[in-house]
């Protein structure tokens, strides 16, 4: 039997390790908390990921190491490396750590990216807003997820002390520095998610339409409707050239714009993603159990709808009431044993079907539902 690795141990490697299981590939986790959620369904070692000893523990026996975030430490990555297989490898990792990094690359491929500037001290700050122009977004080039470590910019006479305000609220040794982007005008966000194999063999889903609420994802439409022509194509093109210029083995994210019928790249993320847990129940083979066979070197499942339409919400903060949720036709439940937490994903709901208006409607059912009860579901952690 398989044993693939995963550091980290949120719900993303929980879901990993559940989609794993059914093809003769067992799972062990790697997490400093020993409350991680995947250790309900994989084997979990707890320790941190800097720590030798825990390293060492982890990868005894492993076949194949992945991660399920990407601001893995490069010391567990390098260290791991000289003993067990990484997949996605290294290289895209640190890609994916750095937005400077990130939006060369993409660039480089060919793929349109809002105006940017890197600056790591004040003065250069306010030089890279000149230059970029306001309205823009100050980022931190590293750390950043759902929403955190920015801060928009708008033009006005305040504008300078407000970026006086930025620098001092975003600027941290662990960072890297920071990146202002052109505020770009887009009609909606997308994001694609692409699978390449051991051998080369690339798939790719629907794009899916994003919407966020609070810098976190609430909501994704597969497919995005009403598609401009060409967009999907676009998509798959830009996709499979990132896969292949990293010699990538996994899943692999990237969060898109589009803008005046043209995609913008925003982001990558060198792992399974939130945006396509619709798959689990949306399509022929899921995400998780792509990327699974990726890295495990087996043969990847389509990516092909299992129905014409689907919506996956994300529960955010507390889950509804179970009995509720439950009572709600054709909205599949996925509870993560997260403990309620303000911004905290505790759980997605997806729904499937055969037309787009009747599965929104019954999404829109879920996120109409009031809080349940942490006894209820019984989360502690």
């Amino acid at each position: 039997m398989t044993t693939l690795g995963i550091l980290g141990g949120g719900q993303l490697a929980r879901m990993l390790a559940l989609a794993a299981a059914p093809l003769g590939v067992r799972c062990r986790v790697l997490e400093p908390s020993p409350l991680a959620v995947a250790g309900h369904v994989a084997e979990l070692v707890v320790g941190d990921y800097a720590d030798p000893a825990a390293l060492q523990t982890f990868a005894k026996g492993l076949d194949v190491v992945t991660f399920e975030f990407e601001n893995v430490p490069a010391q567990a990555t390098d260290w791991l490396q000289q003993h067990v297989p990484v997949a996605p490898p290294p290289r895209a990792l640190a890609v994916g750590q750095d937005r400077i990094a990130e939006k060369t690359l993409f660039r480089h491929l060919g793929m349109l990216v809002p105006e940017f500037r890197a600056a790591s001290t004040c003065a250069e700050l306010h030089a890279a807003v000149a230059a970029v122009g306001a309205p823009c977004v100050v980022k931190t080039r590293r750390l950043g997820y759902d929403g955190k470590g920015q801060v928009r910019l708008h033009s006005g006479p305040d504008l300078p002390a407000r970026i006086d305000a930025a620098f001092a609220e975003l600027d941290d040794p662990r960072h890297g520095g920071l990146i202002v982007e052109a505020f770009v005008p887009f009609t909606r966000e997308l994001s694609v998610i692409a699978v390449r194999g051991a051998a080369g063999a690339v798939a790719v889903y629907p794009l899916v339409e994003n919407h966020h609420e609070g810098g976190i994802l609430r909501r994704s439409h597969a497919p995005a409707p009403g598609l401009a022509p060409g967009l999907q194509r676009d998509a798959v093109q830009f996709a499979t050239a990132l896969l292949e210029h990293l010699d990538y083995r996994g899943v692999l994210a990237v969060e898109l714009f589009e803008c005046q019928g043209r995609l913008l790249a925003n982001e990558m993320a060198p792992r399974v993603h939130n945006s396509g847990h619709w798959t689990i129940e949306g399509s022929v083979c899921s995400q998780f159990e792509n990327h699974v066979r990726a890295v495990a070197g087996l043969p990847l499942g389509s990516t092909a709808m299992a129905q014409p339409a689907a919506t996956m919400v994300n529960l955010i903060g507390e889950l509804p009431s179970r009995r509720a949720l439950l009572a709600l036709p054709g909205v599949h439940v996925h509870a993560y044993g997260k403990a309620g937490r303000a911004g905290r994903k505790v759980g997605h709901a997806t729904v499937v079907g055969s037309e787009r208006a009747a599965v929104d409607a019954a999404a829109a059912a879920v996120l109409a539902l009031g809080p349940g009860s942490a006894a209820e579901w019984g989360f502690v952690g």
